[in-house]
């Protein structure tokens, strides 16, 4: 007989391993983005972090949300998630505090994963991030990027349809426009920097177009499905099958 016993009494029900924590926004999320739950190939479990706006993380990067964000995270882990992350690269400002605060692990950011790439790599990582202008030396700081790994940044936030879609929420997204501008972005970037060793899309809204920026550039593309599915497996172990 298999006995099982309940793991936290704040937990009424089970079976999702990653908590996902997101932003108070609204625009279109299509599958492959982490803010879609038919992405991953197993349950998740998503918290608002409440007051979180595009603006006030992005832009203003106000220190004051590491409070909510905090709040969120122990919520989430109440609700019996193995492992917390983010649905935003620029998440990467509150990693520590975060992970300071709960009891289960935590990988806010898709930017976690450059220190790993770079020592696969010994090459400069392309970064394509929502805006370059608001990616700032205490985003990499909080993930431990140190000045050594080499990174080129490229935004989107030039690009029409996903600054419109993405950054002012306007309500509808075009994702092939945002996918030709995505893969734009990419070429341009290696085009430029022929010495890129793999890329690194910071934004979860670009991971539906990973596919495409790989065939454009022909590099390793890393992102946060990349990672959540990383940690996934890391979490729930299965036994494996096989013959000899």
């Amino acid at each position: 007989m298999t006995v099982y016993r309940i793991h936290r009494k704040t937990q009424a029900w089970y079976g999702e391993s990653i908590g996902i924590l997101i932003l108070d926004a609204a625009y279109p999320c299509v599958p492959g983005n982490v803010g879609n739950a038919s992405t991953f190939p197993f349950p998740v479990r998503y918290e608002r972090v409440t007051g979180a706006s595009i603006d006030r993380l992005l832009n203003q990067q106000d220190p004051t949300l590491a409070e909510p964000f905090i709040q969120a995270a122990k919520n989430i882990q109440d609700q019996g998630v193995k492992a917390i992350t983010g649905a935003c690269g620029f998440m990467a400002l509150f990693q520590r505090e975060v992970t300071a605060a709960v009891e289960i692990p935590v990988f806010l950011s898709s930017l976690l994963q450059i220190p790993l790439i770079y020592q696969m790599t010994q090459k400069p990582i392309g970064i394509i991030t929502a805006n370059a202008s608001s990616l700032k030396k205490a985003h990499f700081d909080a993930v431990n990027v140190t000045p050594d790994i080499p990174v080129i940044i490229a935004g989107m936030e030039t690009q029409p349809e996903f600054s419109s879609a993405v950054l002012e929420e306007k309500g509808t997204l075009d994702s092939d426009k945002v996918q030709d501008e995505v893969v734009s972005t990419a070429k341009t970037m290696v085009n430029d920097h022929p010495d890129i060793g793999a890329v690194v899309l910071e934004c979860s809204d670009l991971p539906p177009y990973a596919h495409a920026v790989q065939a454009a550039v022909q590099r390793p593309v890393f992102d946060f499905f990349t990672m959540i599915q990383y940690i996934h497996t890391s979490l729930v172990r299965t036994p494996f099958t096989g013959f000899m």
